[in-house]
């Protein structure tokens, strides 16, 4: 494999910690060991229908966590990490080609938007006008619609300064597109830094009013190469309430306390602890968890991270952690995976085989005005930042 370096020398205002990526070549050190060189390393992923070509970028710190992008969605279809022995794994869901990521994917790893999560029946009301958007979930409008932004290509720039390297991805979404308004233009910038963190910024701006959601859809099994099943992940959620649904997974309006119901996670539990307590509504219209928590920021500033959400994997020990300035956290426990899908090096994909993570606003949030506002306004601009921090536990 031939080995292309390529870097972006100038300042980036999202980029605000140090960062280093490298991927695919090394060069031997003084003595004589070999040493990550910081470079950005990109190959062909494939071709569109329409003949856009689409590329994969492999990024790597110098502990060895290596994670791949495509600008086809901001997909992230790779990343390891070492477990306790210090073996690499890899612990997103994902296929390895592109073909399969546009044939048949529920968003692995991927951007959503312009609206993460789900808007009921398709329709909202800004400004006194009435918008219909593609309804592509039962009744409602999922992650954008038919054609989101995790199936759109995105300009890719690989980025050096003196901190590290990153990939940032634009993409402008004109007027109209899946029946919003206003024409966006987002920038997501990826960076894996030295000491083990993903940091994902998000930043966008308009020419009109607009609902503006964005979050990444990566399906995480920290056990590695979706080996076994996320039941036996121990997850803890920094969030004293959810946003209960109806039966088709809209929210009622309500914040309801998680105490005394399978919901609640303030204290780490497995995650099959009470996943099929069917006996409770929720779990019932879920069919096990794929519900919005109300994170406790406890009077933080809004551009201020908390912590939201973290997860242990017993058997590897190997551990993630999240942080976010936003003030929610879709968690999804895989309950749609039912075998079907045969994703990366034949690992089939069964019930329960992954789970998401979603850190965004309240689904449905522009027809519910008690629930905190996504509206994007011209001279405003959207920012968002979610930080993964891997680890491992003994």
């Amino acid at each position: 494999m031939v080995c292309s370096r390529i870097a972006y020398r100038g300042s980036l205002a999202l980029v605000t910690v140090a960062t280093l990526l490298a991927g695919g070549c090394t060069v031997a050190s003084q003595s004589g060991a070999p040493s990550v060189s910081p470079n950005v390393v990109s190959a062909p992923f494939g071709t569109l229908a329409n003949g856009q070509r689409t590329e994969l970028f492999t990024l790597r710190n110098a502990h060895g966590i290596e994670m791949q992008v495509t600008n086809y969605g901001g997909i992230i279809t790779s990343l390891k990490t070492p477990d306790r022995a210090g073996q690499f794994a890899d612990i997103v869901l994902g296929y390895d080609n592109l073909a399969a990521y546009v044939a048949n994917s529920p968003y692995f790893g991927a951007i959503v938007g312009r609206y993460a999560n789900r808007i009921a029946r398709g329709h909202f009301t800004l400004d006194g006008a009435q918008y219909t958007l593609a309804v592509n979930n039962g009744p409602n409008s999922l992650h954008g619609g038919l054609r989101g932004f995790d199936k759109v290509v995105w300009n890719a720039r690989p980025f050096q300064n003196e901190d590290g390297q990153g990939l940032t991805l634009d993409y402008t979404s004109p007027n109209g597109e899946e029946g919003y308004p206003g024409t966006v233009h987002t920038t997501v910038t990826y960076t894996l830094t030295p000491d083990d963190r993903l940091i994902v910024d998000y930043q966008a701006t308009t020419d009109k009013a607009t609902p503006i959601n964005l979050s990444q859809h990566s399906y995480w099994n920290l056990a590695g190469n979706a080996s076994r099943d996320i039941l036996g992940h121990v997850l803890t959620i920094n969030a004293d309430a959810i946003t209960p649904v109806d039966s088709t997974l809209i929210p009622t309006g309500e914040i309801a306390p998680v105490q005394g119901t399978p919901f609640d996670f303030r204290t780490p539990t497995a995650i099959g602890a009470r996943v099929d307590q069917r006996e409770n509504t929720q779990i019932r219209y879920g069919n096990g968890y794929d519900h919005n928590w109300v994170l406790n920021r406890g009077g933080a500033p809004q551009n201020a991270l908390v912590p939201a959400a973290r997860v242990v994997e017993p058997t590897s020990g190997r551990t993630m952690a999240i942080t976010t300035t936003e003030p929610g956290l879709q968690f999804y426990s895989g309950n749609f995976l039912d075998g079907s899908i045969t994703g990366k090096g034949g690992a089939v994909y069964r019930f329960r085989y992954g789970l998401a993570l979603e850190t965004q606003h309240y689904p449905d949030s522009p027809n519910h005005p008690n629930f905190p506002s996504t509206i994007l306004r011209p001279g405003q601009q959207y920012r968002s930042r979610t930080v993964y921090k891997f680890g491992v536990t003994q």
